[in-house]
């Protein structure tokens, strides 16, 4: 690391002297280089501010102004460096006004160059001094302030402590906004070579001096502050940019998954957004197929529900799904893993007790089938290759998708379907369930299918997306729900599937051509 220079400004009107002043002494071998040199004060004065040199030599007789009020009007203005003054004669008043002002040394002409060399030397040492202590002051606040925002952060840190921070003290570490928001921003890949993007990247922003966020390591995990409103305002246009268009599988985004926690307007209330988005976190196995965010609006109430995995439930599950396969009904298997999905969804129980649950409720099902069919050569995987194939499993989905197959393969192994395409038994499906918050990509694991070429068949075999099959569901429900006049139209809303009444309105006018108010009004003459 090159060691910094400092600087050194020579002021005197006599140029003779100026000359002999810069090569008296080897300003290089002292650590200084020169940054300029005047003739007169108010030359001087203005290359002081401008260039702010560590050390001036200074003639106390200048023209246009004098050394002293060049020390006085450069202090007031804030100027922190050393002054040597060089004087013609030796005078108190002069020298107790250089006092004053924090002179450092006060030298007469003819100058001395010993002694001159030696207060340069002492001066070099004192700057060195101050430039360490201030180097770790800064140090001590960074490492102070990390601390503190750990603790702010993780809810550890006391506001109502007679030592907390004041306003002033939380506006010089730049932590003070109008609203904070905590993303925990996880980076992973298969290929050790992927490169992925920054936070900064994601949001196109610079964060020069973390006055957009602050970025730290919190158990492990990587943690962003998010502070002030145009921080926020970014976050959330980049979620805009990703349900829009969702990253391409392999690209750098399809790398990263972030978990983030409600606003909150106040510093003390940081971790509870904090408390959110690492609750979250640990959810990702919960997430569907390429979803790579979590809001604290998808966290579920397990506190309150309660839910916790029993051998009741198990043995519930291993029942109904091991009738549904033997009876070879598709649409019932679907149904079930659908609902067991939701289920594990609400648990309180952690990742390895709900994969050891599935394990166990598969080999269960293996067994029970072999017991039916002990005739059928059923080509199971072995119990070790299914224990090693669910544990391996990173999202739930893929476990469910697993089971699913694993269901096809056992009905077809074993004997016909009922139906003779899997589409009738999704379209079956659509008709019953069209109320919930279903998508193709949560149910097509149910039926043994990846969801883009499950999509492709739906389109193709019902001529219209698996989307818009959906809303015309709903909106003809809508149609006949409005025609008893015994609900709210928000009611109707949420009675077809739409949480959003201002969405529903939207799709109901794509769809009909008028307002659920409107039609309402046609059918039945009331408003």
């Amino acid at each position: 690391m090159v060691k910094e220079m400092e600087t050194v400004f020579i002021a005197d009107d006599e140029q003779n002297i100026r000359e002999g002043l810069k090569y008296i002494i080897d300003w290089e071998a002292l650590g200084f280089e020169l940054c300029g040199e005047a003739s007169n004060g108010e030359a001087t004065l203005q290359a002081i501010l401008k260039d702010n040199p560590s050390l001036v030599l200074l003639d106390i007789r200048m023209p246009k102004m004098y050394g002293t009020d060049i020390i006085r009007i450069a202090r007031e203005k804030g100027y922190k460096g050393k002054f040597i003054i060089l004087s013609g004669y030796s005078d108190f008043t002069y020298a107790k006004t250089a006092i004053k002002y924090g002179v450092d040394f006060y030298l007469t002409k003819p100058l001395d160059e010993d002694e001159l060399l030696a207060a340069v030397e002492k001066i070099r040492d004192e700057l060195a001094s101050e430039r360490s202590r201030s180097e770790n002051i800064t140090f001590l606040k960074h490492k102070a302030k990390h601390v503190i925002l750990q603790e702010i952060i993780t809810g550890v840190y006391s506001f109502s402590d007679t030592n907390a921070l004041t306003a002033n003290e939380l506006e010089e570490m730049n932590l003070n906004a109008d609203v904070y928001q905590v993303v925990i921003f996880e980076k992973f890949s298969n290929n050790p070579d992927a490169v992925s993007y920054s936070f900064a990247d994601l949001l196109k922003v610079t964060n020069k001096g973390n006055h957009t966020f602050e970025h730290m390591q919190v158990d492990g995990n990587e943690v962003i502050l998010l502070k002030g409103s145009f921080a926020l305002l970014k976050f959330q246009d980049f979620l805009s940019r990703y349900e829009q268009e969702p990253p391409q599988q392999g690209s750098p985004l399809d790398s990263m998954f972030l978990a983030f926690g409600r606003s909150v307007s106040s510093i003390d209330e940081i971790y509870l957004s904090y408390e959110e988005a690492s609750t979250l976190c640990k959810r990702r196995f919960f997430c569907i197929q390429g979803q790579h965010t979590l809001g604290y609006e998808e966290l579920p109430d397990v506190k309150n529900k309660m839910l916790e995995i029993s051998n009741d439930k198990l043995i519930e599950y291993c029942d109904q799904l091991t009738d549904y396969i033997l009876s070879f009904n598709r649409q019932k298997v679907s149904q079930t893993l659908f609902q067991l999905e939701e289920y594990l969804f609400n648990v309180q129980n952690d990742i390895s007790s709900v994969k050891l649950f599935l394990t166990d409720l598969y080999l269960r099902i293996k067994e029970k089938c072999n017991y039916t069919y002990n005739s059928v050569d059923i080509p199971f995987p072995t119990n070790a290759e299914c224990i090693d194939r669910i544990d391996g499993c990173h999202y739930l989905y893929e476990i469910i998708q697993f089971i699913s197959e694993q269901a096809v393969m056992i009905m077809n192994a074993t004997g016909n379907p009922s139906r003779d395409t899997i589409l009738d038994d999704i379209l079956y499906y659509i008709d019953h369930n069209y109320q919930n918050n279903i998508k193709l990509e949560s149910i097509a694991p149910l039926f043994g299918y990846n969801s883009a070429y499950l999509g492709k068949i739906f389109t193709k075999t019902t001529g219209e997306s698996f989307n818009s099959y959906i809303d015309h569901k709903r909106i003809d429900q809508s149609k006949e729900l409005l025609k008893e006049n015994n609900l709210k139209v928000y009611e109707v809303a949420e009675q077809v599937g739409y949480k959003n009444v201002d969405y529903f309105h939207k799709k109901f006018k794509k769809y009909v051509g008028i307002s659920p108010a409107e039609y309402r009004k046609n059918v039945t003459g009331q408003e």
